[in-house]
């Protein structure tokens, strides 16, 4: 019996500009890939409530609601990977697009190459992670008074109120737990959130950890929970308990 070909993966696109909503859905199908176009937020949000999204690609500059906003309130609801996209390509921008849970951040104009050589990394990254752990069965990870699920990559805390996690904050939360009271090195959490080596002023990882932070800290700037290890790198300092 022959077996039904894998189904492609569903790109959103989201820009206001339909010269470049156009471009990338042409290339992207090209590539193998299975585009869908939103004008605006609104848009997006009706996709998302239709189809099955493997990964947004998320203009910064729109009308209404911002690329930030759409991100934030994105990822407060579900873990589909993001790339952010923008005319603004300064470093604090950048920072910012991170901080609100883009997995990536690439500044126009742009090679749309580099922009499918950046979805594979991030679909590849997303998917490699679960099958790495499927062999523990561990569904539910508890710590300090939090429950990670992690079928459904969300955390539930204390309170009893539920925080979706991006890939990336996923795999640096999941690699402290899997290494409690054990200092992990920048590059060590780079390779696993981002597939590659921290380069100098790269301050992904340091996002990740931010974010964390101010999900699971009291006190965000005075971290007890995820302590910073100088010229080292950082460690989960609560006992962890597993349970499939």
């Amino acid at each position: 019996m022959n077996q039904a070909p894998p189904r492609p993966d569903r790109i959103l696109i989201v820009d206001d500009d339909a010269e470049i909503r156009q471009l990338l859905s042409d290339y992207l199908g090209s590539c193998g890939y299975h585009p869908l176009c939103a004008d605006s937020g609104a848009a997006m949000w009706q996709l998302l409530a239709s189809e099955r999204v493997d990964l947004v690609i998320l203009d910064l500059m729109m009308p209404g609601e911002d690329g930030l906003e759409l991100c934030r309130a994105l990822r407060a609801k579900r873990n589909t990977p993001v790339i952010m996209l923008t005319a603004r390509g300064t470093l604090l921008d950048r920072i910012i697009g991170l901080e609100v849970g883009a997995d990536d951040y690439l500044p126009k104009p742009f090679d749309p190459r580099e922009l499918q050589a950046r979805i594979k990394v991030i679909l590849r990254r997303a998917r490699s992670f679960p099958e790495q752990h499927e062999a523990d069965q561990h569904k539910h990870i508890y710590f300090n008074g939090w429950r990670l699920d992690t079928h459904g990559r969300q955390l539930l805390s204390p309170a009893g109120l539920t925080v979706a996690l991006g890939s990336s904050d996923y795999l640096v939360l999941r690699a402290l737990l899997d290494h409690a009271h054990r200092t992990l090195s920048r590059d060590f959490l780079c390779q696993t959130a981002f597939g590659k080596d921290s380069q100098p002023f790269d301050r992904s990882i340091d996002v990740c950890i931010s974010r964390l932070r101010q999900q699971l800290e009291d006190q965000p700037r005075s971290p007890a929970l995820i302590k910073t290890i100088r010229n080292l790198g950082y460690m989960l300092t609560a006992d962890v308990r597993a349970e499939a």
